[in-house]
Parts: structure tokens; sequence; C-alpha cells
């Protein structure tokens, strides 16, 4: 293919050219799975791929163009979601051994959103074992490998979801944040991704791991194109009962506003400590651009984050170890030992420490709000304090300091799972290791609208975003 390849266009391009019949679903469906199967192989992010149906409803999908039928906002367009959304009738393994051939009797309402904007799906992709690991080893289905260098972490519990978009093997994807498992793998893998608002999306038909942290979201190239997707996915449903009934915006609608008049808050403590001399660079000169298109900046002083991370981490292992509890005791020798021993200490907790770390959210957003959003509209961070690692260094299983330097990946993130507050992460240059580094602006609850803002404003003055990994360059 040419060097002005479809597969090289972001989500939002791709709908509007399939809609304008410059390109054919069933054309770049066929490209994205011969791409597919030339990088299997290598990194290992799909579990499932379901090429003749793709095809199938790519034809449809042509079909309907030709005849003028109306067309939704993702019309013909390929994505790939992470292997644990429920789709009736289908093999849901959600990268675990104990549900290798388990079949749903239920389609997620993310997935039913998707399809009835005209989504195609190519298939389901690798994550960590029942979604509880931020690297993205998996001990069942193999490790999936990060596209730009294969022997390095693509980030995870999405793990697919990143790898597969840097890669261009699909248009955009959805993944999971429980502790930052959509912004871990778009930093890592050099792509955007949003944690909303805690009950933004509907969780009806996701596989729960902490029912009080999990968020739905998006994967893709762009804050354009989250945005169109978060629109799609997002909004009050009934089968959902912990799901907001607040009206859906257009995010769309304002996201070429830019950032003038905005203020950016730069944290003093927790997100800034013991940055790599590269993150640090990046981020000082994303704060620097902001400046120059017209957004202010402010230092503000963050609560107390060891006390967040050590209650989130008892919430999530008692909201886990309920959730696995059954096949705990049963099925112990199925479960990886790494997930197992993150997922048994909460068996262990007492009632009065776990109800302790819920009963401190609303104090500690309050304190949280008030310290940074009385005075700014986001905050930016970076994703990780250092370098992408490699999946040696975070082996659980082959590494005695493995769990340890796996379990420090999410020092950035997890806070604002605790908080409930939305996240966007973007991709904000390149180490010199060659792997990307990740930004991560976080906004008031609700807001995503604007994080999208910030986003897109960073993106029309930097590149980084379309940078194409070595391994993709056969894709061109």
């Amino acid at each position: 293919m040419s060097p002005a390849s479809p597969l090289h266009l972001d989500l939002v391009g791709i709908a509007g050219a399939i809609a304008r019949r410059e390109v054919s679903s069933v054309e770049i469906t066929r490209a994205c799975l011969e791409a597919a199967e030339r990088l299997q192989p290598e990194l290992n992010l799909y579990i499932r791929i379901d090429g003749d149906e793709a095809l199938a409803a790519a034809a449809e999908a042509d079909a309907a163009v030709a005849r003028g039928a109306a067309l939704g906002p993702l019309h013909g367009v390929p994505l790939a979601h992470k292997d644990m959304y429920y789709r009736a009738g289908r093999v849901v393994t959600c990268g675990s051994e104990i549900r290798r051939n388990w079949v749903a009797d239920t389609t997620s309402s993310a997935l039913e959103r998707l399809s009835a904007a005209g989504a195609l799906n190519l298939g389901t992709l690798n994550m960590a074992e029942f979604a509880m690991g931020g690297t993205g080893h998996n001990y069942h289905f193999g490790h999936c490998r990060n596209p730009w260098k294969v022997e390095h972490v693509p980030g995870g519990s999405s793990s697919g979801s990143g790898a597969g978009l840097a890669a261009r093997l699909f248009y955009g994807a959805l993944g999971s944040d429980t502790g930052g498992s959509i912004r871990l793998p778009a930093a890592f893998c050099g792509v955007t991704g949003i944690k909303p608002t805690q009950t933004r999306v509907s969780r009806y038909g996701a596989m729960p791991l902490s029912f009080s942290m999990d968020n739905v979201g998006p994967l893709a190239r762009t804050a354009r194109d989250c945005a169109r997707l978060l629109g799609i996915v997002a909004g009050a449903d009934p089968r959902d009962p912990t799901c907001s009934t607040r009206p859906v915006p257009d995010y769309e609608a304002g996201i070429d506003a830019g950032v003038k008049g905005l203020t950016i808050a730069v944290p003093t403590g927790h997100y800034l400590d013991n940055l790599h001399a590269d993150v640090l660079a990046a981020y000082e000169a994303a704060l620097d651009l902001f400046r120059q298109i017209g957004a202010a900046t402010v230092e503000v002083d963050v609560p107390d984050h060891d006390l967040m991370l050590a209650a989130i981490h008892a919430v999530i292992a008692v909201e886990a170890a309920t959730v696995h509890g059954p096949w705990l005791r049963q099925r112990p020798g199925d479960y990886s030992q790494a997930v197992r021993s993150r997922f048994e200490p909460g068996l262990y907790y007492p009632a009065t420490r776990y109800l302790e770390a819920l009963n401190l959210r609303g104090p500690t957003l309050q304190a949280f709000t008030e310290a940074v959003f009385a005075k700014a509209d986001v905050m930016l961070t970076p994703v990780l304090a250092g370098q992408v690692p490699t999946l040696a260094a975070t082996d659980a299983h082959a590494n005695p300091d493995g769990s340890r330097a796996a379990a420090a990946v999410a020092r950035n993130t997890r806070p604002i799972n605790y908080l409930g507050l939305p996240a966007l992460a973007f991709p904000g240059g390149f180490s010199s290791n060659g792997l990307p580094i990740g930004l991560q602006a976080v906004g008031r609850p609700f807001d995503e609208a604007t994080l999208f803002r910030v986003g897109h404003a960073y993106q029309r003055e930097t590149r980084w975003h379309e940078r194409l990994p070595p391994l993709a360059a056969g894709n061109a």
C-alpha cells in the first residue's frame, strides 16, 4: 500500500473517507486483517480474530453507503476490543484459563452502542488475566508486546488495545481502567486513551474487577477520536443502575476551541517525584507549549497520595476477592501465581479497613478539588515517572523484583481512580530508549470535554501521535 494508506488515517478520518466513498470498508478491513496476520506472531495482541465475519459486515456497510442509507458516526470502521466485553454466543476469555471456553449469554451495552453507530468488530484483544496488571503480561495466552520494541511492556491491562492501535491494526478499541489500565497502554504505546468519570459509561456486560473503581472507556489515536467514541458509549443505561443519568454532551462540538483562557495545574508533589530526565524534559516542554498557545499554569499542592494509594489497594483487593472468591477456593491452580497473589490478600482484610477506605473517598475528593480545581481547569502530569520497562524486568514469575517493578507503573494513575475523576492520556514525546512518553490531563467530574480540548490542542501543535512504530512500517 502507498504512504497514503488508509491504515494511517485516524478514526474520524477513516469514517469520513468511507462516508464520502473515497475508500471502501472492505478495503480497509482487509488491510487491517492482512497487517494483523503479519504482526500477530511478533506482538501477540489478539486472542481471537474474526476475519470472515468482519469482511462480511464490511461488505454490508459498503452496500449501505452505495444505496444512500443513513450512516452512523462509525459506519464501516473496523475496531477491536479487550477480551472482557461480553458478546452473546461468543467465548470471552477475560485473558484467563478459568474462562478460556466460557460463552457469554448477553452482550455488553458498550459493544451494542458501537454496533448501532456502524462500527465493525475484527476480534478480541489480549489483556492481563482478569484485568489485574499494568504491564501486559499474560501467563495463559502469552505476553502482549510493545510494537515500538517487542522486549518492552505495552502497558496493561488493556495491552492489546494499546499495542494494536500503535501498530495501525484498527482504529479504536475499548479498554477498561480500574487503576490505569486505559492510560498505561495508551502512554506506553504512544496512543490516546480516556478514563471517564466514574459512572459515565455503563459497565453492563463488562467483566468486573473492582465494582467501585472499574471504568469503561476507549483508546484511539487522537483526542478527537476518543471524543467520538466516548460520545457513543457514554450515557444512562437501565441495565446498569450505577451508571450516571447525566446527559452526554457533544464532545466533538467544542474540541477546536483551544486552551486560551484555561489554567493548567502543575502539582508540586507525588506526580513529579523521581522523574527520569527524559520524562521531566517532555513534561516541561508540554507546559511551555501550552503557555505558548494561550494557557496559564499554576503550581498546586496536592493532598496525601500515599493515603490514597493505600486506600485504593484495600478497595481493589477486597472487591476483586469478592468477585473471585468462589474460584479462589475451588480452582486456585487455574490462576497464574502473579494474579492469585494479588487477589488472595483481599480475603483477609478486616471489613472495617475496607469501609474506612471507601469512606475516605468523599473527603479526599473534596480536599483534592479544593487544592486543584479551585485554581485550575485541569491538572497535567506524566503517566509514568520513568522509562517504559521491559517485560523481563516486570515479570513477577521470573524476576524476584518483578512484582514491585510492575506495581510501580501505576503510581500516577491509581489515585485518579480512587478520586473517580476523568483523565486523558496522550503521547508527549519519546525517551532515549526509543519508547513513548505519556502525559495525563486530569479534569473535574464529568468535564471530559475540557480534557478533549486540551489533548486536541496539544496534538494540533505536535506530531508525537503520528509517529509510526518500525514494525508497522510494512503497513504503509
